[in-house]
């Protein structure tokens, strides 16, 4: 082999190497998120549909498709922060007071924190930093404003605000999309950037929001416990037979096929606290992987700090 083949294989060894680090810190940041989001059952598949709405939402405000990819997967990691937030507050079933609100406002500093020194920490910092950041200043935490905000956490604040105001809480029904819409609108300038408000609205009036809302995956809708609303996330992987429950009130149910989809009979059963250990969606974590990570420019995410081949390139 001369100079010129090894050098050759040297470099492709090295870019095979560091994609697939890439792959594997990015499996973890992603597994890590989903199990946060696992800790509440009233925001089952909430990070997947912020990240999907978020890429809508990039394509239509003309980001490629490199910053469409790293605004998607921004989407899905913004919450990552709330690993720090107690249980008795995020899992409360009533409004929260002044201060549990002050706790909740710790999330995106946290986020920011968890994601110190971590190689990939620049595709996603701004989304999980900064997406509860307002144009008119009362945002949080560093109180930015207009085009201070990056654009990335001014597109996932507006779909992840668009989210929870759509999704059914203990205390409230979700609301339907025309009234979150004017909401957004009532927000735009003060809250929301007005044109990326006015390109979401766009979105949803022309239906492309409807294959997200209440789902959590692609067309697997959440499928409601009788005691809790719309609460129980079946995984793509499921198999009609298998038992699920609600993490909320414990209830079992059964799958069963209706109209070509899965669906939940209850049981009329409590699970046990194996029963209600949450299990990673494996499936959607590498999915949402593979499709975000081809778009993104893999040889440039780790700057100076490059991974060692090691025994790769003795092969």
């Amino acid at each position: 082999m001369n100079i010129l083949q090894r050098l050759f294989r040297f470099d492709h060894d090295l870019t095979t190497y560091k994609v697939q680090f890439a792959r594997e810190l990015m499996t973890s940041l992603l597994s890590m998120a989903w199990f946060v989001e696992a800790r509440d059952p009233y925001t089952g598949g909430h990070l997947w549909r912020v990240s999907r709405y978020s890429r809508l939402l990039a394509e239509v405000a003309g980001l490629d498709e490199t910053e469409t990819a790293r605004v998607s997967l921004g989407g899905f990691l913004h919450d990552l922060g709330k690993v720090g937030v107690p249980d008795a507050i995020l899992r409360k079933t009533a409004p929260l007071t002044d201060e549990e609100y002050e706790v909740i406002k710790t999330h995106p500093d946290l986020g920011l924190r968890m994601l110190a020194n971590h190689p990939l920490a620049s595709l996603v910092k701004d989304a999980v930093g900064l997406h509860h950041e307002r144009p008119d200043g009362k945002g949080y935490p560093l109180g930015l404003t207009n085009l201070d905000i990056p654009l990335d956490a001014r597109i996932v604040g507006i779909c992840d605000a668009f989210d929870a105001m759509t999704s059914h809480r203990p205390y409230r029904q979700g609301m339907h999309l025309n009234k979150a819409l004017d909401n957004l609108e009532r927000g735009a300038w003060q809250q929301f950037d007005a044109i990326l408000v006015k390109q979401f609205v766009a979105l949803g009036l022309a239906g492309e929001l409807n294959h997200i809302m209440g789902h959590s995956d692609d067309n697997i809708p959440l499928d409601t416990c009788p005691m809790c609303g719309p609460t129980l996330v079946i995984q793509r992987t499921h198999q009609e037979g298998q038992h699920i429950f609600c993490r909320n009130c414990t209830g079992g149910f059964t799958l069963v096929k209706k109209e070509g989809q899965l669906r939940a009979d209850p049981l009329g059963i409590k699970g046990s606290a194996a029963d209600l250990e949450p299990s990673l969606d494996t499936d959607l974590i590498l999915r949402l992987l593979e499709s975000t990570i081809q778009h993104l420019p893999i040889n440039d995410l780790f700057g100076d700090a490059q991974p060692t081949p090691g025994i790769l390139l003795n092969d």
